[in-house]
């Protein structure tokens, strides 16, 4: 399949969510070797999950699909720019690249506006809308110095 015919899958995986009534206008493909081995569809609404954005339930599928933690060598196709959530589970899974058809402005338009969230994140931290305190207890970085000291993680 051509990168045109892959962006028109995921278009049609939104298109049918949004006429199923399903969730919201979104959907995605993580793509290997020109092969859909993952979709994903905005099932928020659906679930009761603010994280079941398209983009994270295609990269959670394709995940399992390939047994592993990371998207070497895969492609995500979305029918929306992504959002910051997903930008950064993207970061985390390493696709070689993400292709994406309307634009964060183009969602805006009709209520999903997330530039609030790159606002928030420019912000200091006493300065966002939600309280974020660091509550420090005694061996409160012990997980992290067992961690650092393990000879059986999976390094990621």
């Amino acid at each position: 399949m051509c990168e045109t015919e892959l962006m028109q899958k995921a278009i049609n995986v939104a298109l049918e969510n949004v006429t199923s009534l399903h969730g919201g206008p979104f959907g995605a493909i993580v793509v290997q070797n020109g092969k859909i081995i993952a979709v994903g569809r905005n099932e928020v609404t659906a679930t009761n999950d603010p994280t079941a954005h398209a983009e994270i339930q295609a990269i959670r599928a394709a995940c399992q699909y390939l047994n592993s933690f990371q998207l070497d060598d895969c492609e995500i196709y979305t029918s929306c720019e992504p959002c910051p959530m997903c930008i950064g589970a993207i970061y985390w899974a390493r696709p070689k690249a993400v292709y994406y058809a309307s634009t964060k402005e183009d969602a805006a338009k009709i209520g999903f506006d997330d530039q609030f969230i790159y606002e928030e994140l420019a912000l200091p931290i006493e300065k966002r809308r939600i309280l974020m305190k660091q509550i420090q207890l005694d061996q409160y970085n012990l997980p992290f110095a067992l961690w650092e000291e393990s000879t059986a993680k999976t390094h990621y």
